[in-house]
């Protein structure tokens, strides 16, 4: 298959995922939206939408939003398999009329969630257990949309699915310790010493890459599908 990474950053990269990825003899074709516009929604098998340090509400700052929001719900309407994550998760939500707002605080780190029934028995969310530690980076979240299916909950509404197709994780799945380490590091949101979440990190970061890959691999079956 042919997998579009949609992303917002130069560190907020498919990591992991591309691992999968690529592994499994797939291409994958890396798209900064922000530089690129938004891509045709007709070349690619499956399209995921990863994270950033941008919001919802800040159209003004970063105009290429208005751009995703539009290439999401040509996504969703075409059926295209897609997961956004994070940010990713953020936009389709808006996209499709959920509302998007701060937390008050930023999450950072390993959160206690839990499947819902329609999640133990998705496709995609099922290879999780019934209840994990995910990881969260975000000081916004999303509420699900009126048509979607919530498959996770935890501190916030971890993931939902729509038509069919399209599935949203606020928790990253795709991530390397570096890379965590450098979105916080100088960050005045954070809460926590940066050498504590790095011990979390150390501890539980492998076991979470493992589930990781095959939520990955879940994802790409279904899109082959």
């Amino acid at each position: 298959m042919r997998v579009l990474a949609v992303t917002h950053g130069p560190d907020v990269r498919p990591e992991v995922f591309a691992d999968v990825i690529l592994e499994d003899g797939h291409e994958l074709v890396e798209w900064d939206i922000r530089a690129q516009g938004a891509p045709f929604s007709s070349e690619y098998d499956a399209v995921i939408v990863l994270g950033g340090d941008q919001n919802v509400g800040e159209e003004l700052e970063h105009p290429w939003l208005h751009e995703e929001y539009d290439v999401l719900r040509r996504w969703v309407s075409d059926g295209t398999p897609l997961l956004g994550i994070c940010l990713g998760a953020q936009t389709l939500a808006h996209a499709l009329g959920g509302d998007v707002r701060p937390i008050g605080e930023t999450l950072s780190g390993f959160y206690d969630s839990s499947l819902t029934d329609a999640g133990a028995g998705d496709p995609v969310l099922g290879v999780l257990p019934q209840r994990f530690e995910a990881f969260n980076a975000n000081g916004y979240r999303f509420d699900v949309p009126a048509d979607a299916v919530t498959l996770a909950t935890g501190p916030v509404p971890q993931a939902f699915r729509v038509n069919g197709s399209a599935w949203a994780v606020q928790f990253h799945p795709e991530v390397r310790r570096d890379q965590v380490l450098k979105w916080f590091d100088g960050d005045l949101s954070l809460t926590r010493p940066i050498d504590d979440l790095a011990r979390e990190l150390d501890e539980k970061l492998p076991a979470w890459q493992e589930l990781g890959r095959s939520l990955c691999r879940a994802f790409l079956a279904a899109a082959a599908r």
